[in-house]
């Protein structure tokens, strides 16, 4: 070969390699072109597509659990407009505070502050509403077992440990010994357990059991699936919390009411006995409210154990249903103190 034709051979492979790096690095982007015309609309989404279908449908589901929802204590706002400012009270009494303590694995003891803006015990109190938007946002917050502020117990009733955050006493007759003799009791105005005092009464562990010499037992109504649950709302979750029948005759086959046997029309009388026998000597009341412990009044255990028992029974609210042989013997050893 000659050198020409080497030299032109050079030359061919320089350029190919100098075309080769032009083509491996590519040059800037350039302007955008004009948008295309729009496509044709996609077909709409069928219903059964929707998730939120689950719970909103013909069925009716959620306008029904409202409406018993509506009509019960928990729905009408009273508890909410009590006392959802007070910081105390307002884990309870404002559903938004509830859940945000719940979720913070709080409780009443430890709420730093009121609500400024509350809520009424609504859906979302209770519910995991539109997480998910399907029927598992009806699960419960929670359904962990209860660790007991006052009464140092833990409650584990299912579902019904969600109902027990709230539904657990205040305070004790520990609360109201007198400060200047520790075997007296002084009453104050709230000589009582506050309207809370159920799951207290189902264990029977309210501290009165010494005072009276009772022995506290736990109701057998422990052994109800879900317990407060099981009770109050029923196989079909019945959202007005009325105690149902339905759960009663799975073991009482006979009963045609909650007054089982007339076991609460008994207990009522014998209420009313001791109510009798308190006012004879001037240990409560009659206040703007019903009866009411007569504030600075001092007393010893038996007989401050017979007042507590009385307003156990009106505080626990069930009229002995939710542990029948333990109010019985409370109510029988606060008469025979008092007598």
């Amino acid at each position: 070969m000659t050198l020409k034709k080497v030299l032109l051979l050079v030359a061919a492979l320089i350029v190919a390699v100098f075309v080769l790096t032009a083509c491996g690095a590519p040059g800037p982007a350039g302007p955008a072109g004009p948008a295309g015309p729009a496509g044709p609309a996609g077909p709409a989404p069928a219903a059964t597509d929707l998730t939120c279908t689950q719970c909103h449908n013909a069925d009716g589901l959620v306008a029904v659990k409202m409406a018993g929802w509506e009509v019960s204590a928990h729905g009408d706002g009273t508890a909410m407009a009590e006392e959802y400012g007070n910081k105390s009270c307002a884990f309870c009494h404002s559903g938004n505070t509830f859940r945000t303590a719940i979720a913070a694995g709080t409780n009443f003891s430890n709420q730093e502050a009121g609500a400024a803006e509350p809520a009424r015990q609504d859906c979302y109190m209770c519910h995991n509403i539109h997480s998910t938007y399907t029927k598992d946002d009806f699960a419960l917050r929670t359904e962990a077992a209860v660790a007991l502020v006052v009464g140092k117990q833990t409650f584990d009733g299912g579902a019904g440990n969600l109902c027990v955050n709230c539904h657990q006493a205040r305070r004790y007759m520990a609360n109201f010994v007198d400060k200047t003799d520790a075997t007296k009791f002084t009453y104050t105005g709230r000589f009582n357990t506050h309207y809370s005092s159920q799951v207290d009464v189902m264990l029977g562990i309210v501290d009165v059991n010494a005072a009276l010499g009772v022995e506290g037992k736990a109701t057998p109504h422990m052994a109800v699936e879900e317990t407060c649950v099981g009770c109050h709302m029923g196989d079909a979750k019945n959202h007005t919390f009325k105690a149902e029948l339905s759960t009663c005759v799975k073991c009482h086959s006979d009963a045609t009411s909650t007054d089982v046997g007339g076991f609460s029309t008994e207990l009522a009388a014998k209420v009313k006995t001791l109510e009798e026998a308190l006012l004879a000597k001037k240990l409560i009341e009659q206040g703007a409210e019903g009866m009411a412990a007569v504030p600075g009044t001092q007393v010893d255990a038996k007989t401050a154990g017979a007042v507590f028992t009385y307003f156990l029974y009106e505080e626990d609210g069930s009229l002995g249903a939710h542990n029948p042989g333990y109010l019985n013997a409370l109510v029988d050893a606060a008469i025979a103190a008092v007598k």
